[in-house]
């Protein structure tokens, strides 16, 4: 498919300007607010590399969360062939998990606004499912500002229980070159899912977590079902980090800091829950001095009043998780560590905090 001069020209997402009725090998899924001039880049790219091989057919379904910027109204004009479905501003699982329920593809892509892909990210990203015990496949995702930068090379996640960006901020070179490997989980901006393995653990998304912790979350329960993560560095994803969501708002810090406490004590095996308990408490302090010399100790400890207020139904998270468990298609594995002085690093090297705004 040639690049696109225009917007008018971008609206034909296929390379031979046909409809294809039978199920296509992937879908796309792209959840939207308010990111019209993000969007329009987004599938600009998904045009320009659009895979001319029809082994790999391909659909884009954007889920427009509730804009009120004429997104809707734009991809009708401009991108007919993109489907579209429309919710009201419930954030973002909600509106990732309506775009999976819609996608009709054997693999799902779920992708946010304000990336770019690559030449050959169809092929690369799905390579690594030929394994039929792979549940999820995570890219190297570059930061589209500087792309020499990594954002993410798949996510860790350590017993204390703080999930971190493999390769955060380090050298493109450093991990271009690795080999197709295994992590704890895929990252949230681009990975892709086989879509039988989301159907069976429920479908996609925790909604209940709004955003963030829901990657880390839904790699946990597709761990629990018995599959495997792995990074491909061959598929390479621009990612301009934090574009969506403005960090510096307390409604955002204080869901962040319940988000995570719901994660590691719903999903932590009983097995390691003695041995996590310590440095969990350790890292918790930690964050809380942290956040009081930056005067932003009041949000994370709102955040941690309303995980506990939660308490209540972690018997029956725990519970899925057991299911889950018991229905697995291999044993569940975990591969965790306390963590290292390069996740720290990797942590302080992130970008500041926008001021873009989205709740």
């Amino acid at each position: 498919m040639e690049p696109l001069s225009n917007d008018e020209k971008a609206g034909r997402l296929t390379p031979d300007g046909r409809d294809h009725d039978e199920r296509p090998l992937c879908s796309v899924v792209i959840p939207t607010y308010n990111g019209r001039a993000r969007l329009a880049t987004c599938l600009d790219s998904i045009a320009r590399h659009w895979p001319r091989d029809p082994a790999f057919s391909c659909e884009v379904v954007v889920v427009d969360d509730g804009s009120t910027d004429g997104t809707h109204e734009w991809l009708a004009r401009v991108h007919p062939r993109v489907r579209v479905a429309r919710v009201p501003n419930r954030g973002f699982c909600m509106a990732a998990n309506t775009g999976i329920a819609a996608a009709r593809g054997r693999f799902i892509q779920v992708l946010n606004d304000d990336t770019e892909v690559t030449a050959g990210w169809i092929e690369a990203g799905l390579e690594p499912f030929r394994d039929p015990t792979v549940g999820a496949v995570t890219p190297l995702v570059l930061v589209r500002s500087t792309p020499g930068r990594v954002d993410s090379a798949g996510d860790s996640y350590s017993l204390a229980g703080w999930p971190t960006k493999r390769g955060h901020g380090q050298p493109a070179e450093r991990w271009s070159a690795r080999p197709v490997e295994e992590v704890f989980g895929a990252s949230g901006s681009s990975s892709f899912y086989r879509a039988e393995a989301l159907e069976r653990v429920g479908g996609g998304f925790d909604p209940s977590l709004v955003s963030y912790y829901e990657d880390v979350d839904l790699g946990f329960r597709l761990r629990w079902a018995g599959y495997r993560v792995l990074f491909t560095p061959h598929c390479r994803i621009l990612h301009e980090i934090s574009a969506t969501y403005d960090h510096s708002r307390p409604g955002l810090q204080r869901r962040i800091a319940r988000n995570a406490e719901l994660v590691f004590w719903s999903n932590l095996p009983a097995g390691k829950l003695a041995s996590a308990l310590i440095p969990h408490l350790g890292l918790l302090a930690a964050q809380g001095a942290w956040r009081m010399l930056r005067l932003r100790f009041l949000p994370f400890f709102l955040g941690k009043i309303d995980a506990v207020r939660e308490i209540r139904h972690l018997g029956a998270r725990r519970k899925v998780r057991a299911g889950l468990a018991r229905q697995a298609v291999n044993r569940p594995h975990f591969p965790m560590t306390l963590g290292s002085i390069e996740d720290v690093m990797n942590h302080l090297r992130r970008p500041p905090e926008t001021t873009r705004a989205r709740s």
